[in-house]
């Protein structure tokens, strides 16, 4: 599936940024809680994680906290996916995980930013889905941005931004992100 490109647009102070703050104010408390929980909690950490993103994760999720959102109502996530330690996802604007992905350490999902042009910067929050495909795996350090798509199967090099979509079965690295190569096989 395609990123459809949906762009949320929350102004300051109206009921919608309240709302945003809210759910910041939530998050922040489960977080806290899944971040003293250790490697061998899995049960626990499955649990906790479940409440933060409101379903349940299944028995494959893997998680090494300390792991940080803004949110994680709009944060889905597949089957048998891993998430190593010291992972941000802001998903004001929606990240989907499918399936079998890999996140390596320090890794960040960011969808939400403020308007380019200074005199709207302080007067909205902007935000944009993330979606990631099945059989994915992200590098350690790797920054992806609101608005992109990962095609399955494909890699985000160590330390690589990604600000546009990577096609499947693709490896790529570099900030900017560029292909590297684009035959992987399954």
């Amino acid at each position: 599936m395609e990123n459809d490109g949906r762009i949320k647009v929350i102004p300051r102070r109206t009921p919608e940024s309240a709302a945003m703050v809210e759910s910041v104010k939530r998050a922040m408390t489960i977080t806290a809680m899944l971040n003293r929980l250790t490697f061998n909690d899995t049960d626990e950490i499955r649990a906790v994680f479940s409440d933060l993103i409101g379903k349940k994760v299944d028995d494959g999720f893997v998680l090494i906290p300390p792991f940080y959102t803004t949110g994680g109502s709009d944060l889905a996530i597949g089957r048998n996916v891993f998430i190593n330690q010291n992972c941000t996802i802001y998903d004001l604007g929606g990240v989907d995980i499918g399936d079998d992905v890999l996140i390596g350490p320090n890794v960040s999902i960011i969808t939400s930013g403020h308007p380019l042009e200074p005199s709207q910067r302080h007067a909205a929050v902007v935000a944009k889905p993330v979606r990631i495909e099945r059989n994915v795996w992200i590098g350690a350090g790797a920054t992806i941005i609101g608005g992109v798509t990962v095609g399955e199967n494909s890699v985000i090099g160590a330390a690589a931004v990604v600000t546009r979509d990577v096609p499947p079965n693709t490896l790529v690295g570099g900030n900017p992100a560029r292909v590297i190569r684009s035959d992987l096989q399954v």
